[in-house]
Parts: C-alpha cells; sequence; structure tokens
C-alpha cells in the first residue's frame, strides 16, 4: 500500500511540475479469479490482474483526466508531461475545479471490515470442491436438463492524492457464486431458476449448495407458468427484485442528471416526492458493506445521508462540477449504502395478508424514464390467492409513473436482501395496473 500512496503523489508532483495548478492521482492494484462449472465438469477458469493509474489535470482554466497501466518511471513522467500539454488545447470551463480540501475533513477512521485475507487464500480446490457442490445439488431433481454455478472473488487496492491536501488509501475483498438451474416441461418449454450471494467476507456467506438449492427451487416454481392477466390489484415484490426497483426510482437523484434536465427530482429538495412509508438512507459506515467507504472518488469525507424520509426527498447526490453548475454544496458524487427503512412482517406474512394480488420474483427488461417516472416493466411471479403464493405468471407488464408507485407504497417487509449495496426489503403496493392476457 506505501508504494500504491507513494506513486500517487509522485504523479501529482510531475503534474505541477509539467505546468498543472492542480492534479488528482488514483492508483490501484487489483485481483479477480473466476470459475464456471457445467454439468458435473470445470468449464473456464479466470484469473486476472491488474495495476493502473488515473489522473486528472487542471491546466489554466482547462480540465481533462487520462489513465495508463506503464507505471515505469520514466514512462509515467512523459505520460503527464503530455496529458497535461494536451489539456492546454481544450476550452477553457470555469465549473472545473479540484474539489474544496474543506471537503477532506473530519474523516472516519471506523474500521468498515472491507477486506477478508481468507479469501485470497482460498485453494483452486477448495473453488471446486464448492463447484461441485453446488453441481449436485442443482441436478436433484430428475427434470433438470442442465446447471451452470460459478465461483467469483476478487480482492483490491488503492490510493489517491491530490494537489490541495488529499491522500486516502483503500483496499476490499469480495466472494460470490451464482447458479442457474434449467428444467424440462414438456417437449419445448424450460423453464429456469437463478440464484446468487456475493459479500466481503467468506464466513458471512451461506453455504454455496444453498444457492443451488434455491435456484433448482426456483426453476422448479416455473413449471406450468402461464400468461398473467389484464387487471389492477395488489403487487408483492420480492425483496430481490426490489432492490432494481428502487434503484430505478432513485436513479435521477443526482445532480449531474437534474442539471442536464433528466430527473423528475428538479426542483423537488424538501418536497414529497414518494408515499409516507419510503425512508431511504445512504450509509457508507456500514461494517462489510458492499458499497462502504471512509470517502468518495473525489475525496469527499463519507457521513450519513438521508436521501428520503417518509417519501420526502432530504437529499440529492452532489458532485463539486455540477455542484457548482447548479449553485449547490457538494455532498457526495456517488451512492454507498443505500438501506430503506423496514417494516414488521417477513414476505410470507405479507403475502398471508393479501387476498388477491400478483407477487413479483423478477423483471424481465422494459424500460423507465428518468425526466418524468413513467416505466413500463415485464415481470415473473405467481398469483396471489387467499394469502398464498398460486400458480406461476409470465408474459405480463406493470406500467405507471415510479413517483406514482411508490404513493402506493402500502407495507414493507423486515427481510432486507443481503447481497446487494441496496438492501430493500420486500415492498406492498396497493392499486397497480398489470397489462396480461
Amino acid at each position: 500500500m506505501s508504494d500504491l500512496i507513494t506513486s500517487a503523489h509522485t504523479a501529482v508532483d510531475l503534474a505541477k511540475k509539467s505546468g498543472a495548478q492542480d492534479a488528482w492521482a488514483a492508483i490501484s492494484r487489483d485481483r479477480s479469479v473466476s470459475f464456471s462449472y457445467r454439468d458435473g465438469k470445470i468449464e473456464k477458469v479466470e484469473e486476472s490482474t491488474s495495476r493502473g493509474l488515473g489522473i486528472s489535470v487542471y491546466v489554466d482554466g482547462r480540465y481533462s483526466t487520462h489513465s495508463t497501466t506503464d507505471l515505469r518511471p520514466d514512462r509515467l513522467a512523459s505520460f503527464i508531461r503530455e496529458a497535461v500539454a494536451l489539456t492546454r488545447a481544450l476550452q477553457p470551463d470555469p465549473f472545473r475545479v479540484i474539489p474544496d480540501p474543506a471537503l477532506f475533513k473530519d474523516r472516519p477512521t471506523v474500521d468498515l471490515e472491507r477486506i477478508d485475507p481468507a479469501v485470497a487464500r482460498l485453494s483452486r480446490e477448495q473453488r471446486e470442491a464448492w463447484l461441485a457442490e453446488m453441481d449436485a445439488k442443482a441436478h436433484a431433481d430428475a427434470r433438470v436438463i442442465s446447471a451452470e454455478s460459478g465461483l467469483f472473488s476478487g480482492e483490491s487496492q488503492g490510493a489517491a492524492a491530490s494537489s490541495n491536501g488529499f491522500s486516502g488509501e483503500w483496499s476490499g475483498s469480495y466472494l460470490g457464486y451464482s447458479c442457474t438451474a434449467t428444467v424440462r416441461e414438456g417437449e419445448d418449454k424450460r423453464p429456469e431458476g437463478s440464484a446468487h450471494a456475493v459479500g466481503r467476507f467468506v464466513h458471512g456467506l451461506p453455504e454455496p449448495a444453498s444457492i443451488a438449492d434455491l435456484a433448482l427451487q426456483r426453476a422448479l416454481s416455473r413449471i406450468g407458468s402461464a400468461k398473467g392477466p389484464t387487471l389492477r390489484t395488489t403487487m408483492v415484490v420480492d425483496p430481490e427484485a426490489a432492490v432494481s426497483l428502487i434503484s430505478r426510482a432513485l436513479g435521477p437523484a443526482n445532480a449531474a442528471s437534474i442539471q442536464q434536465g433528466r430527473s423528475y427530482f428538479a426542483g423537488k429538495l424538501g418536497q414529497k416526492v414518494f408515499g409516507d412509508k419510503l425512508t431511504v438512507v445512504d450509509d457508507p459506515l456500514i461494517p462489510r458493506g458492499l458499497g462502504s467507504r471512509h470517502f468518495d472518488g473525489e475525496g469527499i469525507s463519507a457521513r450519513k445521508m438521508p436521501l428520503v424520509e417518509g417519501g420526502v426527498l432530504r437529499s440529492i447526490y452532489v458532485d463539486t462540477y455540477y455542484g457548482r453548475k447548479l449553485g449547490m454544496a457538494p455532498t457526495s458524487g456517488s451512492a454507498s449504502n443505500r438501506i430503506v427503512a423496514l417494516g414488521s412482517k417477513p414476505l410470507a406474512g405479507l403475502i398471508a395478508d393479501v387476498a388477491d394480488g400478483i407477487y413479483v420474483t423478477s423483471w424481465l427488461g422494459g424500460n423507465s424514464d428518468a425526466t418524468t417516472g413513467d416505466f413500463s416493466l415485464g415481470l415473473r411471479g405467481h398469483r396471489i390467492e387467499n394469502g398464498k403464493v398460486g400458480a406461476p405468471i409470465g408474459e405480463m407488464n406493470v406500467t405507471g409513473n415510479l413517483p406514482a408507485l411508490f404513493a402506493k407504497l402500502a407495507a414493507l417487509g423486515n427481510d432486507p436482501y443481503p447481497y446487494s449495496s441496496l438492501r430493500a426489503p420486500t415492498l406492498v403496493f396497493e392499486d397497480v395496473q398489470f397489462s396480461g392476457a
């Protein structure tokens, strides 16, 4: 790590010596390993390592970014000299300034537990053993045609430095596995189911075989799927599918989208945008969180930030550049861990309260308009009949407007999806329009 921070400072010094007024350099070193296993045998093994440097230079009111993987001292010096020279040929941009050093202050020091040494020590034999267990579990039903399992991991280190006082380091690890099972239904139907898990620590994850079993059960549950009906009814969204839905809803909550006229959040700070039930916080200081950090890509010190409180928009993501364009103080240029406030019941309890509805297990394509919030999403799921999960359905869409949809949020579960930096629980919406048969 000391080599990385030294290299970052060296790059900044070289930029200054070449005539830049300011510079920001970040250097990283990454290793990733992935295995795929199909129907009883290893199909592919990939391992990659990389090291690279990115530098932003500010020259006479002009700005540009450059990257290289060649970090030999003589090559790096000429690369940076050329970067500064090229920047001088650009048009000035008065909004491009290096982040205010006041934003670097009060950086938290809490241990975020981002790296697990056990990830780097995983042997090929252990990986293959896990994959064999997953494959066996995924083939536990005679109707299975094929199953593919994957295991992936990585470790990273990085450091950044600026000409106006920033200096910081980071490291992290992750391990994940996935499985997809395909089963036979009649002569021509091939339902499939998938599942995955990912986390920073080996011992924080479920047994790999349990993920394969979940993939198989999801595939089997699709047998007999038919086109869903056109109706207006209650929608229950599985936590895994809720992650995607809330991500779409919060997607344009940033200064760049607002400045460019591509956000339905424009002019809405402090106003109610969603229903009373929705509260979301951005919290970068959760130990082992997939989005946890001490600072963001601009060096802004991490802090907990309310995004939505009882449906009211409290904050958006504001970086230095677009903040200056909008006259807004920077908050952070990107999301960390987004945490949705929970309800009191799990999925099963919420479904038990629904006499008739649609249980959405996954989304199948579709689109949403960040400017208006209008959306149309394909879905896969089940009917809910008398408080129980019924027959599988597909080939249907849910359409509407995201703020209007979340105004109909009637209940949330106590079961957040754990394998994402956005932790969303089961969501229950009333009076939702579905298009099908």
